[in-house]
């Protein structure tokens, strides 16, 4: 991939003072030049205070008013990489569970019509994982790749690199899915964009430092969420645009964060820094 091209590196963060810091250290140890976007789910923990500090001209910091969740982080992280004209986007986790020095051998991937993925259970892989954790894991991966003929051995994690010519393409008003199931939908998507997917295998490490914040339902979320994509899969073909794009809109302005991130859905617009809506 040449230096010329625009790479976004969104880390989506709530209550990760502990891990911010160092991470962003770790960053630039493998990459200079990206932009690194941190979008903070309100912590009241001082990870806006810490990100602040940092001198650091490629770094940019959204802090939205509460928990909104992973699934709308990842959404708005998104919509930015669009915005702002970047051609590619990674998006990894900030407890340190992805390594940022496996940055640069997924970038190496990257390419107009890729979908890359830093994958824990293709030949080459490591997880720290185990017990039950391990198998509900594996499990996970095993019945999405299944039920959706998905040629990867990993689906779920967020250690990925998209091309942001492919997402130009998504239907937002679609992306209705939190968490882990978001995830998962949008690597179908990717296939259905018939885009080469592509799994690079990394040492997934259990966090060291702060606590888990997934939600013991998302187990059971996550898996209705897969038989709803299966079915749909099934019954109906997807949509996608390859021009103008009517289910996002930037040109509306936040009241409340003065934002212009919005989710464009039948009847209103909603906005991915705030929640606030729009009709």
């Amino acid at each position: 991939m040449k230096n010329i091209e625009k790479v976004l590196i969104s880390v989506a963060t709530y209550k990760e003072a502990e891990n911010i810091e160092n991470l962003i250290k770790k960053i630039r140890e493998y990459d200079n030049y990206s932009k690194i976007l941190i979008i903070n789910d309100f912590s009241n923990d001082k990870t806006e205070e810490l990100i602040k500090n940092i001198d650091d001209k490629n770094l940019d910091f959204i802090e939205r008013p509460r928990k909104l969740g992973l699934g709308t982080a990842h959404k708005l992280s998104i919509f930015y990489a669009i915005k702002y004209n970047y051609n590619y986007l990674v998006t990894m986790d900030a407890d340190f569970s992805h390594d940022p020095s496996y940055i640069p051998k997924l970038l190496e991937k990257a390419g107009p019509n890729n979908f890359i993925i830093g994958s824990r259970f293709c030949d080459g892989a490591k997880s720290d994982y185990k017990g039950i954790r391990k198998i509900i894991s594996i499990c996970g991966n095993y019945s999405a790749k299944k039920l959706l003929n998905i040629e990867l051995n990993e689906i779920t994690t967020y250690f990925r690199v998209y091309s942001v010519n492919l997402l130009k393409k998504l239907p937002f008003n679609e992306l209705n899915s939190q968490g882990y199931s978001l995830g998962v939908k949008l690597v179908w998507l990717m296939k259905k964009l018939n885009s080469e997917l592509i799994e690079i295998p990394i040492y997934f490490r259990d966090r060291n430092k702060g606590k888990s914040k997934i939600p013991k339902t998302q187990i059971f979320i996550s898996f209705f969420d897969l038989l709803f994509i299966f079915l749909k899969n099934i019954f109906f073909k997807q949509k996608f645009f390859s021009n103008e794009n009517n289910t996002y809109n930037f040109d509306l302005i936040c009241d409340k964060c003065n934002n212009s991130f919005f989710s464009v859905n039948k009847r209103s617009s909603i906005c991915l820094v705030c929640n606030n809506e729009k009709n």
